[in-house]
């Protein structure tokens, strides 16, 4: 885990909403804790099950097991990251039935933070860092730190989501070691902050 300064803000308000207005929170359950919102919930046993396989699965993805230091490490952490979106999804087809459970929302957690992320990596690859690119097609060092510092970003949210779905699944994260995980306090400064349902009425 690194102090890092956000080079842009994940925007999960839609999904943030839905959580809050389709979940039904319980007095006991497994506590789901999400930026700016925690509930209970009684999974049910397919939503353990496939959570089990994604915590599996992903604790041995490579970006979720090591930090970046050089052009090939963020290659193969972007390459690692195309293998997790492509293991989620699949896994939303797997619970096509199942779209209104919390474990769906976790996931779409996951997708959309991804997707986000791409959408500045690819802006930053137009972006006029690029300018400054050396021989040999690498990075420019300023170039370097933005990547560092979103793939930062973005592992410490996949982290302490997946930390929710091990919550779902009954079961603790495997393999990965301790100086790579994350506790479970969200880096809210990461986040565009939600508007609070009166700041939403006031605007109607």
């Amino acid at each position: 885990m690194r102090d890092i300064i956000p080079p842009f803000k994940f925007d999960l308000r839609d999904i943030i909403s839905k959580a809050r207005k389709e979940i039904n929170d319980r007095i006991s359950g497994v506590t789901i804790t999400l930026p700016f919102l925690e509930f209970s919930v009684h999974p049910e046993a397919t939503e353990k099950k496939v959570a089990k396989e994604i915590v599996i699965r992903l604790a041995d993805r490579r970006v979720l097991n090591a930090f970046e230091c050089c052009d090939d490490c963020i290659e193969h952490a972007l390459t690692s990251l195309q293998e997790i979106r492509s293991l989620l999804v699949n896994k939303q087809v797997e619970m096509a039935n199942l779209t209104n459970t919390t474990l769906f929302l976790l996931i779409e957690l996951m997708l959309e933070a991804i997707r986000q992320f791409f959408t500045f990596e690819e802006q930053l690859r137009k972006h006029k860092h690029i300018a400054l690119e050396l021989p040999g097609h690498l990075r420019s060092p300023d170039t370097k730190e933005l990547y560092f510092a979103s793939l930062e970003m973005l592992r410490g949210h996949l982290h302490r989501c997946l930390l929710q779905v091990a919550a779902i699944a009954g079961i603790a994260i495997p393999k990965i070691v301790n100086h790579m995980r994350y506790d479970n306090k969200w880096q809210l400064e990461a986040y565009e902050s939600p508007l609070l349902e009166v700041e939403v009425n006031k605007k109607k």
